[in-house]
């Protein structure tokens, strides 16, 4: 059953293969309440990934988050989660999202209209995989009498892993909930869940880099490379609330490369976009999260060695 509030960590995108299994095993014996899988391209398939985190665990809930929605045909997209949730009953959340622009395009599946392909591919995904009969003529998504044979009993939550306000405000209106990449800050919260304007309940995905270590100033230190890219376009809707952002940007600007960038960010920014510290800091950061609105908060491994991280991550549950 899902938590309110919860905690859950993400399978590296690079994690070698032979540890995956023993990856998932952990999370769920650490106490971990959630499990989150990244489709990135030419890394490893999302649904694939899903499929064996559920097969080798038996209570840790699996989030795929997310699948890109110019990916799929969506009647295919709700065959195989429908089949993971049936299999795996109330342990399956499903995230869609626009994906990487540049790796969208990489593939030439970029749509005309972004917003117009994720609000047609959410609602009809959602639609199928609660039983219901869709027909359905839109721009991207075309069904004719399309039911699901075995509809889960319990369907999957369908998340929006989005960040512009216009691709929230679709989140808002035709998921359960929205997915959101790191970094996330309360201001960041704040302006998402305004945007995002549900009217009923939405459930929050929060991914942050984090790192436990013997004290804060270490894990400023392993922290810090991670965040070379916080001054780019890509996060502008992230970084845009904050108190710094005018600063961080003409940092961003000034620094002869992202590496430089990083080794001079303020302690007190590293501080805001990653969760760091000793266990009892990243503990009491993941609280400040969910207090603003976080309904998960999932830690992104941050270092060379993913198990050791998660051995690290398991001791601020």
């Amino acid at each position: 059953m899902l938590q309110q509030r919860a905690v859950g960590v993400s399978l590296p995108r690079d994690i070698p293969a032979n540890q995956i299994v023993d990856f998932c095993q952990r999370a769920e014996e650490l106490g971990f309440d959630e499990l989150w899988i990244v489709e990135d391209l030419f890394y490893r398939g999302g649904i694939a990934q899903a499929a064996v985190a559920l097969a080798s665990t038996s209570t840790i809930h699996v989030g795929i988050g997310i699948l890109p929605a110019a990916a799929r045909n969506v009647a295919f997209t709700a065959l195989e989660v429908a089949t993971l949730a049936e299999l795996y009953p109330g342990r399956v959340t499903l995230g869609i999202g626009h994906g990487v622009t540049e790796w969208i395009k990489q593939v030439g599946a970029w749509p005309k209209s972004p917003l117009g392909l994720i609000r047609e591919t959410l609602s009809a995904v959602r639609a199928l995989l609660h039983g219901s009969l869709v027909n359905v003529t839109g721009d991207y998504v075309s069904l004719r009498d399309a039911r699901l044979e075995f509809p889960p009993a319990h369907p999957p939550l369908v998340l929006a892993g989005v960040r512009g306000p216009k691709s929230l405000a679709i989140s808002g209106a035709h998921a359960d909930g929205t997915a959101l990449a790191e970094p996330v800050t309360p201001e960041y919260l704040a302006a998402v869940i305004a945007q995002v304007g549900a009217t009923r309940p939405h459930r929050i995905v929060a991914y942050s880099n984090a790192v436990v270590a013997s004290s804060l100033d270490a894990a400023r230190a392993i922290a810090r490379p991670y965040l070379a890219h916080m001054d780019s376009p890509d996060v502008a809707a992230h970084i845009d609330p904050l108190p710094f952002a005018r600063e961080l940007r003409e940092l961003g600007t000034s620094s002869s490369s992202p590496a430089e960038f990083a080794a001079a960010m303020p302690d007190e920014w590293v501080d805001q976009l990653a969760i760091v510290g000793a266990a009892a800091d990243v503990r009491a950061r993941v609280g400040v999260l969910q207090d603003a609105g976080a309904s998960v908060v999932v830690f992104i491994i941050t270092g060379p060695d993913a198990l050791d991280a998660l051995e690290s991550l398991g001791t601020a549950l």
